[in-house]
């Protein structure tokens, strides 16, 4: 949902928490337990690729030429759910081809779990890193606003 929001709409938001996320819909398949998913989302390798996956597919439709907000992308090096990769291949193309790549933050909790934290001390560590990049993000827009008037 966040990365759909994060290329249908930025301008709607001032910050985004992007969590253990879908990104690359023609890739999806091939990452854990993906494959499991195509009855649901559908098969990228036939025409549900043009006629819909990619209409919803984040990473393939970042624009270079688009201002992005401030990003915390998060994810988990072993959730056997959601590939890590599709949160890295995301971070790593919006720094490289978007404005304001520089907001673009990403943090990979190195334990098992969906959702980012195995137990309750990382779910706290996961809940704190996500409201105090909010805070700040939220922050700097408003004094950047105030400066303005």
């Amino acid at each position: 949902l966040m990365g759909n929001m994060l290329t249908r709409a930025p301008e709607l938001f001032g910050a985004i928490v992007c969590q253990v996320p879908l990104l690359d819909m023609q890739r999806y398949p091939q990452l854990l337990a993906g494959a499991s998913w195509m009855a649901e989302f559908g098969d990228p390798d036939s025409s549900d690729w043009d006629d819909l996956l990619h209409l919803y597919s984040p990473y393939h439709n970042l624009e270079g030429t688009r201002r992005y907000p401030p990003l915390l992308v998060t994810t988990s090096t072993w959730d056997d759910r959601v590939h890590p990769g599709h949160a890295r291949k995301l971070v790593a193309r919006m720094k490289a081809h978007c404005k304001g790549a520089e907001q673009v933050l990403y943090y990979e909790n190195g334990e098992r779990g969906h959702g980012g934290a195995a137990d309750n001390k990382q779910r706290a560590f996961m809940t704190t890193l996500a409201y105090e990049f909010l805070w700040a993000s939220l922050a700097a827009a408003a004094a950047a606003s105030r400066a303005k008037l």
